[in-house]
């Protein structure tokens, strides 16, 4: 129905562009009033304390707000602005609030406590009794036991880490686009190859300049450091990607997250402690497969014991390398990128190059959704005509094999000024069934946000995407299943929500795995210009290459996992964060490369310091073991039936797994699926080091 306020509007999908600004903080403002009324009708005396009236009302008034705020936060990512930044961090703070105050309703909770001491609680569907088991621990973890003054102690540093975790993201990204270098001498990009110098071409042309402008943006980034036979000219990108929102580089103190860092970390410190855990890395972990501190810990120190000696070999063969080839005797963290390409490509005979034309975007997708309807029996068909945020952006309707509407999805795929870096994947809309169809529209349908920063066709050229792009798609598309295929109504435990941070990852983790199969490969990679198959010498020649640097490429991500939850564990409020000093100690522990002393990697590290992953980043690591664990399920009906692209293999994995959202553990979901429980050695296999 039509509504002046486009955030208050009961559509299907949102209305992107009638979004303004000045809707944002009425539309919260009303809705957040409608959902405490909710909360007092359900809590009153004499309500009903059955599922109905009890989840099933929360959940309700959750999807009224969420359909509101996804999109705000969605436009605060992709299509950033001042006058969208002015009313978004006060909206969020609201919403912090409120959440923190909905955690803290002891008449709620006892409301929720009666349900699940009721003698009938155990008649209740295994999704059912989740969404009650997974309310109570939040409650907790809201601090609903606390007392004055606590309690009030406890809601204000919620809201102060919300805006501090939306400065952290502005400033990363407010100090990636305040640099640029204006090339106009094509000779100062020696080495970058043609399809590098049209995007940054590009970017010069999007500001009206000629020749080249060299920018943070990752397209910009990549080409730089990994082609660019400019050596001050790889330093002076590095230097200014790697010193981005701190008190070094080029912008020195401009963006700094410096007192962010102290503050974020110290907060939570102090929240974790308010709710009964020793520091911020043992209340991380409740809501974890990892069941102690230790277990991580023990997790990833075993698996820097098999990393670092080949990472350790793997670079000194690139100084040696680099030295004799390269005449670069003393190799600089600017460096490295560079003259591993170069190793890569007299090795292997391998180039990114060389692989580009072969995986143009527009066959990436359309092979990516094919392989889709292979395993699980769907398809994406585009749909014109819908409400975006760019033009860029396409709208698909998810079908079954009936040719049935039961999903959607967003795809937003370029990198452009005002779009937060990396990629992800987002909820527009969850799967939702409360039993009323006051509309007859039907359950709310499943819809996600498809989001990555490739670079844009140029010249007459469709987007030619690296590899690695491929596997980053193959990622985000992973997530998108897990969302889109769920079967739990409940949206709170559906899809990705309330699946254990550890293991969220498998899905997408999982899918990259085909972009490594000559099968799956066969759906899509073909010449843009000849349409001629990836040849098999370039496939052979792209799998020996495929753990290539796997050792240095391991402690990297160790050194990154144990910053985060060693940052979290040994947190010590009369000494600070000591992110610099706890980042040193971890390098000396596992890191065969010590970048300079100038670098300041924790202050763009939005993963921990705006993000989820809060001494969680281990959860990639974790989740990895998983996931190439479950492809081994596939592999091995591959040696049955030929076939890795199995259905039934694929029906089974998301019956077990993708459709069963947190309404299980997601270790018994994995055992449903496998047989049994994960075995280590997996991970080690899928980097070639077992």
């Amino acid at each position: 129905m039509s509504h002046p306020n486009p955030l208050l509007a009961d559509d299907a999908l949102p209305a992107f562009s009638q979004i303004r600004p000045e809707h944002v903080e009425p539309a919260i403002e009303a809705i957040l009033a409608d959902y405490r009324a909710g909360i007092d009708a359900l809590v009153a005396p004499g309500a009903p304390r059955d599922f109905g009236h009890v989840m099933l009302v929360q959940e309700r008034l959750e999807q009224r707000l969420a359909r509101a705020w996804a999109p705000v936060s969605h436009l605060h990512s992709v299509a950033d602005g001042e006058a969208l930044r002015k009313v978004y961090g006060p909206a969020e703070e609201k919403l912090t609030e409120h959440a923190i105050e909905l955690g803290q309703n002891r008449d709620l909770y006892a409301a929720v406590r009666a349900l699940a001491e009721a003698p009938d609680f155990a008649a209740l569907s295994r999704p059912e009794r989740a969404l009650v088991e997974h309310a109570l621990r939040d409650f907790k973890l809201s601090g609903v036991a606390l007392e004055e003054p606590a309690r009030s102690r406890f809601r204000e540093i919620g809201v102060e880490l919300s805006r501090l975790s939306t400065e952290f993201s502005n400033a990363v990204l407010d100090a990636s686009e305040a640099w640029h270098e204006h090339v106009t001498d094509e000779r100062d990009l020696a080495g970058v190859p043609e399809s590098g110098r049209a995007v940054l071409r590009q970017y010069a042309e999007d500001q009206q300049l000629d020749g080249y402008l060299v920018t943070l943006k990752q397209p910009s980034v990549q080409a730089v450091l990994t082609y660019a036979d400019n050596r001050s000219l790889r330093e002076r990108v590095y230097w200014a990607y790697q010193t981005r929102a701190s008190d070094q580089g080029p912008n020195a103190g401009k963006f700094d997250n410096s007192a962010r860092i102290e503050r974020i970390m110290a907060l939570r410190h102090e929240a974790a402690q308010l709710l009964g855990f020793a520091n911020a890395a043992e209340e991380s972990l409740a809501t974890k497969m990892a069941a102690s501190p230790t277990e991580v810990l023990e997790f990833l120190h075993d698996l820097a014991a098999r990393a670092k000696p080949v990472a350790q070999l793997e670079l000194a063969r690139l100084r040696e390398f680099a030295s004799a080839e390269l005449k670069l005797d003393n190799l600089e963290s600017w460096d490295v990128g560079y003259a591993a390409e170069k190793l890569r490509q007299r090795e292997y005979a391998l180039d990114e190059e060389q692989l580009k034309p072969y995986f143009p975007l527009p066959a990436v997708i359309d092979g990516l959704f094919g392989l889709a309807g292979k395993l699980y029996g769907i398809t994406l068909a585009p749909r014109d005509g819908v409400d975006v945020w760019h033009p860029e952006v396409r709208y698909y309707d998810v079908r079954d094999a009936a040719g049935r509407v039961f999903a959607g999805a967003y795809v937003d795929l370029y990198a452009r000024n005002g779009k937060r870096g990396g990629a992800w994947m987002d909820v527009c809309r969850a799967r939702f069934d409360d039993g009323a169809d006051p509309g007859g529209a039907g359950p709310q349908q499943p819809v996600a946000f498809l989001t990555c920063n490739f670079a844009p066709p140029t010249e007459g050229k469709p987007a030619l995407l690296t590899h690695d792009d491929v596997l980053t798609l193959f990622h985000e598309f992973g997530h998108g299943l897990h969302h889109l295929l769920t079967g739990i109504a409940l949206p709170s435990i559906g899809g990705i929500d309330g699946v254990e941070w550890d293991a969220v990852e498998l899905p997408s983790q999982f899918m990259e795995n085909f972009g490594w199969n000559r099968e799956a490969l066969d759906l899509f990679a073909r010449h843009w210009q000849t349409g001629a198959r990836l040849p098999d010498e370039l496939f052979e020649r792209m799998l020996a290459a495929r753990h290539f640097h796997a050792g240095l490429f391991l402690v990297r991500q160790l050194e990154f996992a144990l910053f985060d939850f060693l940052l979290h564990l040994e947190y010590d409020p009369a000494q600070g964060a000591r992110a610099l000093a706890v980042l040193e100690e971890v390098r000396k522990q596992v890191a065969v490369m010590h970048p300079p002393a100038w670098q300041r990697f924790p202050h763009g590290f939005s993963h921990i310091f705006a993000g989820g992953y809060a001494a969680g980043y281990y959860s990639y690591l974790w989740a990895e073991l998983l996931s190439a664990d479950a492809f081994g399920a596939f592999e091995e009906q591959a040696g049955e039936s030929g076939s890795v692209i199995d259905r039934a293999t694929g029906e089974r994995f998301r019956r077990e797994f993708l459709a069963v959202g947190a309404s299980r553990p997601a270790l018994e979901s994995f055992v449903a699926f496998r047989g049994r429980k994960p075995e280590p050695e997996a991970l080690l296999r899928s980097h070639g080091l077992a």
